[in-house]
C-alpha cells in the first residue's frame, strides 16, 4: 500500500507540476498576443488619425491572462511542500487577486469615461 500512495503522490505532482507550467504558458501567450493586438490597433489608429482608446481591450487581456495564471497558483498548492512554500504561493495569489481586482476597476471606470463623452 505504501508503494501505491508513493507512486500517486509522485504521478500527481507530476500532472500539478504540468497543468500549473502549461497555464502559465497559456497566461503568458494570452498577454503577448493581447499586447500585440492592442499596439497594432494603436498604431493603426495613430496612422489614420483617429482617437484609439486601447485601456479596455488591453485590460481584458490582461485580466483573462491573469485568470489563468492564478490557476496555476491554485495547482501549485497541490505541490507544495512546507509552510513557507504555502506562505509564499498565498501571497502571490493575493497579489495576483488584488490585481486582477485593479484591472477590472479600472475598465469599469474607463467605460463609464467613455460612455460620458
Amino acid at each position: 500500500m505504501d508503494a501505491f500512495l508513493t507512486n500517486y503522490e509522485h504521478i500527481l505532482h507530476n500532472i500539478a507540476e504540468v497543468s500549473a507550467l502549461t497555464l502559465e504558458l497559456i497566461g503568458v501567450l494570452i498577454i503577448i498576443v493581447g499586447s500585440g493586438k492592442s499596439l497594432f490597433s494603436l498604431a493603426n489608429g495613430l496612422i489614420r488619425h483617429r482617437a484609439i482608446n486601447i485601456v479596455i481591450e488591453l485590460g481584458k487581456t490582461l485580466a483573462l491572462a491573469l485568470e489563468f495564471k492564478m490557476g496555476a497558483e491554485i495547482i501549485k498548492t497541490v505541490i507544495v511542500h512546507d509552510l513557507t512554500e504555502l506562505a509564499v504561493l498565498g501571497i502571490v495569489i493575493l497579489i495576483r487577486a488584488l490585481l486582477a481586482f485593479l484591472i477590472h476597476w479600472e475598465m469599469k471606470a474607463e467605460k463609464k469615461d467613455k460612455k460620458e463623452e
